[in-house]
């Protein structure tokens, strides 16, 4: 699964920690995120999407192997 979470991560003007503090997590699962490394539960993906103000469609595309 592809993200975008660093590009809006950085037009939002916010470092991963706090990204993570805003919605609850580490600052190594949201490095793991933008790695591709780690999958994010429903409920994260939606936090996600809401803080960026997009839908988790925007922020989260399947890739043909998913």
């Amino acid at each position: 699964m592809k993200n975008n979470i660093k590009v809006q991560r950085a037009i939002h003007n916010l470092t991963q920690q706090d990204l993570a503090d805003k919605i609850g997590v580490s600052r190594q699962t949201i490095n793991a995120l933008e790695a591709g490394k780690y999958v994010p539960s429903t409920v994260l993906a939606l936090k996600l999407a809401r803080l960026f103000e997009k839908t988790v469609n925007e922020v989260f595309q399947l890739e043909d192997d998913d």
